[in-house]
């Protein structure tokens, strides 16, 4: 797998997950994917910036483009160093929520693309990392 770019960035507001948002839509687009793609990968992102700001008191976005052969993707990292997830198996169901959200972040979010890695420690922070492939 290769990565053909990155670009990172901070995420502390509100006015930060609008500028995720732009950035990971401008990144499908020049890679080509369909506008359901599209939507799926911002929704995620949207979600996970989200989180990142309020639940882990801020933290840092990274987006890379990667090629692997027939397929070309976008791998997608968000970072904190929160108060890290207690109970993971209980934060990824549907409903579950700490704050006055719905509770369909982080599962919503794994649900949206095909690769979702979640490592989270009590008192070390949460770093998910997400990929959504488009086939050549």
């Amino acid at each position: 797998m290769v990565v053909l770019k990155d670009e990172t960035a901070s995420l502390r507001s509100s006015d930060d997950i609008v500028k995720v948002r732009r950035i990971v839509r401008e990144w499908a687009v020049s890679l080509g994917f369909s506008l359901v793609d599209q939507t799926k990968v911002v929704t995620a992102a949207s979600e996970l910036a989200r989180n990142v700001i309020d639940y882990g008191g801020g933290g840092d976005f990274r987006i890379e483009a990667l090629n692997n052969d027939s397929r070309r993707g976008l791998r997608l990292t968000f970072s904190d160093e929160g108060p890290g997830i207690v109970d993971l198996e209980q934060a990824m169901k549907d409903g579950f929520t700490t704050g006055g959200g719905l509770g369909l972040g982080l599962g919503g979010a794994k649900r949206l693309v095909n690769e979702f890695l979640i490592d989270s420690k009590p008192g070390r922070g949460t770093t998910v990392v997400i990929v959504r492939w488009k086939n050549l």
